[in-house]
């Protein structure tokens, strides 16, 4: 039997692709949770000395805690990475503890109401594994010191996962009160046993891109597969293919050509255009000379004669004057400009304009640049940009 060339090619294609496929399978490690409900229970200290940050880690002085279960909290989180979570909270502030600068003398409790948003931080950083950043902010109530008070959250945190269900909590939530009056702003450090239940979970980013791979390989070899059964059909489509080609090719060719004079027609005409030069004023007016007038009717001859051309008209001023006024001088000089040529019988469709103040100097002349009143009477200039013809 004989097999032509295209089916042998075919054939190595199929097999190439059957062993690619081998290697690439999706597996549990490709699967990710999205979303779910999240219950933690656990413990929580309060920094309240009034020096959290100059002695952040000063356990033995600054650190309030209690020796049972003291935190519990409840949270939906959603595919997007955001999440929603309320916590309560119980601590006692202990005598000998420094509590706003002050060493307190009796034991006194701390109660927390909190209500966060919180973001998934792996959104950015791509999946990490068992490591499970997060970034929040909410407000709460607490009552510490005998002081009660609304309070404006930060908290940073990160969760561990040792299953699809069962993992560790450890965050730092920064409390600023709402009013400052015998209020202090606070830190309180959690960690906690975290538990997920409703789980919904989906592809990683890379199971992702190994599904998409293994739905390719699968189309390829459909193809493959089909492309033996038609590989005689298959050369002469391809010769009919090249032959459409070739045909393209020298459309394209054409239309290249079409094009090429197309634009040497534009440059021809904006050259022609540039030939009558700029429309110049003098000095902090806004209004055409005789001789700008006839530049003007000069200029819309030419778009009597080119029906379909299109033109912006771009004013502009020299330095001197605030930038506001020179602005504000190119704008009437532009619409003065424009006014004049409409007058003529010209459309308004027909022609935009554009201000720049002083922002498109032709020369050296800016600010605090001494120049001879010729070289600013170049600035001061309204210039023609061919937009479609």
């Amino acid at each position: 039997m004989n097999i032509s060339k295209p089916a042998l090619v075919a054939l190595a294609c199929f097999f190439t692709a059957s062993i690619l496929a081998q290697d690439v399978e999706l597996t549990k490690k490709d699967s990710i949770v999205q979303s779910y409900w999240l219950v933690t229970l656990g413990v929580n200290a309060v920094d309240d000395s009034g020096d959290e940050f100059g002695e952040l880690f000063d356990l033995e002085k600054g650190w309030n805690m209690v020796p049972f279960p003291s935190r519990v909290s409840v949270g939906r989180y959603f595919k997007n990475g955001l999440g929603l979570e309320a916590i309560g909270s119980y601590n006692q502030y202990q005598e000998g503890k420094i509590v706003d600068k002050v060493e307190i003398t009796e034991d006194i409790d701390y109660l927390a109401l909190d209500f966060r948003v919180s973001y998934d931080l792996n959104k950015i950083l791509g999946e990490t594994g068992f490591f499970d950043p997060y970034i929040g902010i909410g407000a709460g109530y607490t009552d510490a010191n005998n002081q009660g008070r609304g309070t404006y959250n930060a908290v940073l945190g990160f969760r561990t996962w040792f299953s699809d269900h069962w993992g560790l909590d450890l965050n730092t939530t920064g409390k600023w009160a709402m009013s400052t009056e015998n209020a202090t702003n606070h830190i309180q450090h959690a960690l906690g046993v975290a538990y997920r239940f409703e789980v919904e979970k989906g592809l990683s980013r890379k199971g992702e891109e190994k599904l998409a791979l293994l739905k390719e390989m699968e189309e390829e070899q459909k193809r493959v597969q089909d492309s033996i059964a038609q590989a005689e059909e298959e050369a002469r489509l391809l010769a009919e293919r090249l032959q459409r080609e070739k045909e393209a090719a020298e459309l394209a060719a054409a239309e290249k050509a079409k094009k090429d004079a197309e634009d040497a027609r534009r440059a021809a005409l904006q050259n022609k255009i540039n030939g009558l030069g700029n429309v110049y004023f003098k000095l902090n007016s806004s209004y055409l000379t005789s001789k700008d007038k006839e530049l003007l009717d000069q200029l819309v001859a030419v778009m009597h004669d080119e029906s379909n051309l299109v033109i912006k008209v771009t004013a502009h001023t020299d330095s001197r004057g605030t930038n506001e006024y020179n602005q504000w001088l190119s704008e009437r000089r532009a619409e003065r400009t424009v006014a004049y040529v409409t007058s003529k019988g010209i459309p308004e469709s027909r022609i935009s304009h554009e201000a720049f103040g002083e922002t498109q100097l032709t020369n050296d002349c800016g600010d605090g640049v001494y120049c001879t009143e010729d070289k600013h009477a170049k600035n001061r200039r309204s210039e023609f940009q061919i937009v479609e013809f």
